[in-house]
């Protein structure tokens, strides 16, 4: 019988991230695999793959076709990678889990050099990032930075046919499909500092289903939670969209939490940043609090 029917995003790392989450619901309930159906939505994002998210939309394209599932009743839950989710959520709808978070470093990815700084001058490097561009061309302003949309297959396969001198991907997403082995250098949050949320899956679920919320629970990680929890308020109180430069890191330890967060110019030519330390309860002020300080210094000059 089933009962769960978990929505996602069609591509090889949306797949594995759905199938994790339902291994884990059948080991905590001690269900089998017909007990929660996998269906699989196509969203706008998917389909559109020669332009940056920038012009097409911004993240939401990413989650807008499930989460109308979700609201509609079609499926019960929803599986995202947290750096695809949007700053606001649909009214009605709300993350009610994070598993357990992967690895959330960069992972650097080269035929011709083992490290950013190791790159030659001119260097092409491909990326869809508005944050990884502007890092990059602020620690190397000579780099060429070319757009470079698609899934990772894509990516790999544009890397391997010498497009680009270099990519990035997530750490994270890489090791869940079995890949670890295509990355040349896991990059060191000290030389770029990773996505907010990124390596974290979370599960979106209707505000008001009480018992889907409960059946997740035993898969609910709470450092991961907490981690998200600061870096995205550092988000949404910037209204940082796919056209907003952001990155923040939050190491937690027990009911300490420290954040590392950063703003830059498209050019990669100002960086702000902001670190806060605090208690585990005060997460998401945390992460707003420290937006601020960067919103006061960077004033107009930081895209929204």
């Amino acid at each position: 019988m089933t009962r769960l029917k978990i929505g996602t995003r069609g591509s090889q790392l949306a797949l594995a991230q759905a199938h994790e989450t339902r291994e884990r619901l059948m080991k905590a309930h001690g269900w089998n695999e017909d007990a929660v159906e996998i269906v699989i939505i196509r969203t706008t994002g998917d389909m559109i793959r020669d332009r940056p998210l920038a012009e097409i939309g911004g993240k939401g394209l990413f989650t807008k076709e499930i989460e109308e599932a979700l609201l509609d009743g079609r499926i019960d839950l929803a599986v995202h990678s947290m750096k695809d989710v949007p700053a606001v959520l649909p009214d009605g709808l709300v993350i009610s889990t994070f598993l357990p978070r992967e690895d959330n470093r960069d992972a650097f990815l080269s035929p011709v050099a083992n490290s950013i700084d190791a790159l030659p001058e001119g260097a092409k490097v491909g990326t869809s990032s508005v944050r990884r561009a502007a890092q990059l061309l602020a620690r190397r302003p000579d780099l060429e930075i070319t757009g470079f949309r698609g899934n990772v297959d894509t990516r790999l396969r544009k890397l391997d046919a010498g497009e680009v001198d270099a990519t990035f991907l997530a750490c994270a997403g890489l090791n869940r499909l079995g890949l670890s082995d295509r990355i040349t250098q896991a990059v060191p949050v000290d030389v770029m500092l990773p996505a907010v949320a990124q390596g974290a899956i979370g599960i979106e679920i209707r505000e008001r289903d009480e018992e889907t919320r409960a059946l997740l629970e035993p898969l609910n990680h709470r450092d991961t939670r907490i981690a998200v929890t600061a870096e995205r308020g550092f988000m949404i109180e910037l209204e940082g969209s796919c056209r907003t430069p952001l990155a923040a890191f939050a190491q937690v330890d027990g009911d300490h939490v420290r954040l590392r967060c950063e703003a830059l110019t498209l050019d990669g030519r100002q960086v702000w940043r902001a670190q806060r330390e605090g208690d585990a309860a005060d997460a998401e002020a945390m992460g707003r609090d420290a937006a601020r300080e960067i919103a006061a210094a960077a004033g107009d000059a930081l895209v929204r």
